[in-house]
């Protein structure tokens, strides 16, 4: 072996690594990340100057947008001051006359200019009209603006912002050369965030934040916008004490927003464009004030959100064009380095080829390769030579030592290495508890998942009893001198976590063979089931309840009624409705009306308890099931319904409702032995009470017409039944037809039922029955597997079908179930059916009709509103609900001829519908000369017995199809 002498370790070292990279790496890397930083800070800061130029410029147009909108309501409310018969009237001081005055003029302003608020004044500041719907929670200064213009005889404009931001004119009322009065007119700036986005190409919103706290102004500063539960909206930015009134896009910007709030003040955003990350891109926002009133708590913000991810890429994208740039250079001189070190690399390599020799024993051959002529100079290269004689000598001694071992070691490590990855296979990969328990019931090993799901770290969980920490509903086995085959068992458990939270574990033990200590270990197996359990838990509940009133549903409730209804049982049903609910729901909106329905079943609930069974049939229908009562306990128990349901003191929006139902009673055998017959009764004795003005329940009687009228009701019942099982029914069709081109292309199914005498019976005859019997749902399936197959073999001609559904079809959990695997099972095309429901259904629950109505234009059929403008809000639900068609109700069109009135309302009704992008269809058009009228307006379709009566549906085919001949030939 050759060692090292004295004379190599006095030679002078010259290390590799510091020759090369003293000559290039360090020089150039730091070039490299100077120029690098220096573009990048050149780039970023000419993007900043001209995103904040872009700004300046922003602002200066939006406030000279703003200062022209106020040009023009002030130029609007001069045109309606310089009225000589509004100025008369003022002067005389005439409520009556200044309202006659201006109703003519209102409806332009408010549909045509978008005037939201109109207010006529007298000379003392007295109100002598008002139009249009004011600002919530906020009350001007209307005396102080009257008493300024009346003395200044100038306009005056001001910007408001609380709930929305409304800018305000008072213009004075001359009369005779002398002011009278004044004008005051309101529009808000909603719309301004349209003309925002086009202009800036950016998504806006509009803010309105309050300047300060309430404390500190003095004023009263209205709360953030609340959901029916009470909770803060979600357009509401806490941070900025503000809310959005207007936000294009929503869904994206929402979160943007809420996560700007967090990280910035709103005075930031005011000082010109802030950039932030939000999941992942690049934004800009910028807020432009709207209005500077220090009289108001509140001011109004335009914000200004636009992606700039782009252009910040864009920077960095040049920035790494820079870099690599600088790093080829890098790379060059590393090239350079290469062709230095190619000599000693060479050495290294040949290094490498001798160091694999040593684990093949060629020690002499190592020796004997590396045996060279010394050299004047040493390196690392050498260092590592000699270190590797020395190895090779080292390596040389241990050989037969570790050869001695070797056979023993290998055998071992790989029994090591089968073990380590079972267990670790078994207890850290698998999403199941599991854990052994020695006899006596102790645990001795448990994997991570049950940790992670007990919350105890393994040293907790070590040698504690396994029935100590998890409560069995049943045991399923005990620890007995048996064979251990004989010990599998199963159970579930309950698990009471670390953090107090209950869990339930459905458990597997069987047996693990072994002797001495290992003797009665038993591997426990652990599933969690406990979303199992809540999800069938959930579902039981929801199969017997009412999810809005926590009631018991129809299904139930007439279950009920059927097992109460046995031999020689006695008792009585009451049927509950309430009365002018439809105007809760059209005054307040559907959410209102919800919250009533839960009163209303909170109060039944605790005024009766345990005496009765209450359940909620739908809409504002309910039902109360009273066993073993006779007529006096069931009319005391319906006293004490009126009484409970008339402390109910329900207000909001500053409107208040009561809560008034009208009972009828029907008792058991007396009036029926089956649960049709009492609920008939009962929905007919309710009709009763609602005629009586004097007592708000009837108790059914038992003269003869009142049991004439029940017959009549059970007849119909039996009747729709049989007709339903019999096929007795038949489809008609009325044409609709299009008024751009008078194509009748377009067809509405009405159902007639096949009568006695073979003459057919209308509708009106029976459908109420169905409605109250709840054959309606079963009534409208009847209807709609018909009509697609009528459509099947009409849509090739090019016709479609509209069909009318219930309003409890909008409830029918399995509608779109079933429409689907109709349209599949008739072939049908669904885009040539239209469904309908009136527009009295789809408000008075309008969650569920939009759901509904959402998810029949998924499966591609196309939607309508029948009936419609009859309702208070049509209007503002015409938007949300998700309808192709709009049919205006029949009772404007019958007087559009002689009625100013309803004229004026089908245009509005056409001209709003037109602007959703939805078609219109006129009912009960019977002459001739609506049709230009009609055709003027922009309504699409008329239908009425003018364009034609409803006839067989074997008629339209034969017609279609004498038609197609025709074509073909």
């Amino acid at each position: 072996m050759r060692l090292p002498n004295d004379s190599d370790t006095e030679r002078p070292r010259i290390s590799l690594t510091w020759r090369a990279i003293a000559l290039t790496s360090l020089l150039l890397l730091g070039i490299a990340s100077v120029f690098t930083l220096i573009s990048h800070d050149s780039l970023t800061e000419q993007f900043h100057q001209s995103r904040e130029s872009i700004y300046q410029s922003r602002q200066r147009e939006f406030q000279q947008v703003i200062a022209r909108s106020n040009d023009t309501l002030t130029q609007l409310a001069s045109l309606a001051a310089a009225s000589d018969r509004l100025g008369a009237a003022v002067r005389a001081n005439s409520p009556t006359r200044v309202t006659l005055a201006i109703d003519p003029v209102w409806p332009t302003l408010q549909l045509d200019v978008g005037v939201d608020e109109m207010r006529i004044f007298n000379d003392r500041g007295q109100v002598l009209a008002a139009r249009g719907q004011p600002l919530p929670g906020d009350t001007p200064p209307f005396d102080g603006w009257t008493r300024q213009v009346m003395r200044k005889e100038t306009p005056l404009s001001t910007l408001r912002c609380l709930q929305d931001c409304r800018q305000y004119t008072v213009v004075p009322v001359l009369a005779g050369g002398a002011s009278v009065g004044v004008v005051v007119l309101s529009r808000s700036l909603a719309d301004l965030t349209r003309y925002a986005r086009s202009m800036a190409q950016s998504d806006v919103a509009l803010l309105v934040a309050e300047r300060y706290s309430a404390g500190l102004s003095g004023a009263a500063v209205t709360p953030p916008p609340t959901t029916a539960s009470g909770a803060p909206g979600e357009r509401y930015l806490a941070a900025w004490r503000g809310s959005l009134i207007t936000l294009t896009h929503q869904d994206q910007n929402l979160p943007i927003l809420r996560d700007a709030a967090r990280q910035a003040p709103l005075s930031r955003l005011t000082e010109g464009p802030w950039n932030f990350a939000h999941r992942g891109r690049t934004y800009e926002l910028a807020a432009v004030p709207m209005n500077d009133s220090a009289e108001f708590p509140s001011r109004g913000y335009l914000l200004l959100i636009s992606d700039i991810t782009e252009q910040v890429e864009a920077i960095r994208r040049d920035t790494r064009h820079s870099l690599t740039i600088a790093l080829l250079g890098w790379l060059a001189a590393e090239g350079l380095l290469l062709l230095i070190l190619w000599r000693p690399m060479a050495r290294l390599r040949d290094l490498a080829v001798l160091l694999p020799r040593l684990a093949q024993r060629d020690f002499d051959g190592v020796q004997r390769s590396l045996a060279r002529d010394k050299r004047h100079f040493t390196d690392e290269i050498d260092t590592l030579e000699r270190t590797t004689l020395e190895l090779a000598g080292q390596l040389e001694s241990l050989e037969h030592a570790v050869s001695s071992r070797d056979q023993e070691l290998t055998r071992r490590l790989a029994e090591l290495s089968v073990e380590r990855d079972f267990v670790s296979g078994l207890l850290d990969t698998a999403r199941v508890l599991i854990l052994t328990q020695d006899e006596q019931g102790r645990i001795t090993l448990v994997n991570r998942f049950t940790e992670t799901v007990t919350g105890y770290d393994v040293d907790a969980l070590m040698g504690r009893r396994f029935a100590e920490l998890f409560r069995h509903e049943h045991h399923g086995h005990e620890r007995l001198s048996l064979p251990p085959q004989e010990h599998a068992s199963q159970e579930e458990g309950e698990l009471l976590t670390a953090r107090r939270e209950s869990r339930i574990i459905a458990w597997y033990h069987a047996p693990i063979p072994g002797q001495g200590q290992h003797a009665g270990t038993l591997i426990s197996v652990g599933l969690d089931i406990t979303e199992r359990k809540r999800a069938e838990e959930r579902l039981a509940w929801l199969a017997h309840r009412d999810p809005l009133t926590d009631l018991y549903n129809r299904r139930f409730f007439q279950d009920a009624l059927e097992r109460a209804l046995t031999i020689d049982a006695q008792g009585a049903v009451l049927f509950l409705d309430l009365d002018q609910f439809k105007e809760v729901n059209e005054l307040s909106g559907h959410n209102a009306g919800d919250q009533l329905l839960r009163l209303v079943a909170r109060a039944l609930a605790g005024e009766l308890e345990d005496e009765a069974i209450i359940a909620r049939l739908g809409g504002d229908e309910f039902s109360i099931l009273l066993e073993n009562a006779d007529a006096h306990l069931a009319c005391r128990v319906a006293e004490r319904i009126v009484r409970v349901l008339e402390e109910i003191d329900f207000s909001t929006n500053g409107r208040r409702h009561r809560a008034v139902a009208s009972i009828g009673i029907a008792l058991y055998p007396e009036h029926g032995s089956s649960q049709i017959d009492l609920m008939a009764g009962a929905d007919l004795a309710m009709y009763k009470a609602k005629e009586n003005s004097s007592q708000r329940w009837h108790l059914l009687s038992t003269v003869v017409h009142s049991r004439e009228e029940l017959r009549q009701r059970v007849y119909w019942v039996e009747r729709i039944r049989q007709a339903l099982r019999e096929n007795d029914f038949e489809l008609v069709l009325q044409p609709i037809r299009r008024l751009t081109d008078d194509s009748i292309r377009h067809y509405e199914a009405l159902l007639r039922m096949h009568g006695d005498n073979g003459a057919l019976v209308m509708p009106g005859l029976f459908i109420p029955i169905a409605e109250r019997s709840g054959q309606i749902v079963e009534l409208d399936r009847w209807v709609l597997r018909e009509s697609l197959g009528l459509l099947a073999r009409l849509q090739r001609h090019g016709v479609s079908l509209a069909v009318n559904l219930s309003g409890q079809s909008l409830h029918d959990a399995n509608l779109t179930e079933f429409l689907e695997r109709t349209l599949v099972e008739s072939g049908a095309d669904p885009q040539r059916l239209i469904l309908e429901v009136t527009e009295t259904a789809a408000v008075t629950d309008f969650a569920t009709a939009r759901g509904v109505l959402q998810g029949i234009r998924d499966l591609g059929c196309q939607t309508a509103l029948d009936d419609f403008g009859v309702g208070f809000s049509s209007f503002h639900y015409l938007g949300q609900l998700p309808a192709d068609y709009i049919k205006i109700d029949g009772s404007f069109i019958q007087k559009l001829l002689d009625s100013p009135e309803d004229r004026l309302i089908v245009k509005a009704i056409a001209d709003i519908a037109n602007g959703f992008g939805k078609r219109t269809i006129a009912e009960f058009v019977d002459q001739a000369r609506m049709l230009p009228l009609l055709e003027q307006y922009g309504i699409t379709y008329a239908q009425g017995y003018y364009i034609g009566r409803p006839v067989p549906a074997s008629e339209v085919l034969a017609t279609w199809r004498r038609r197609g001949a025709d074509e073909h030939d």
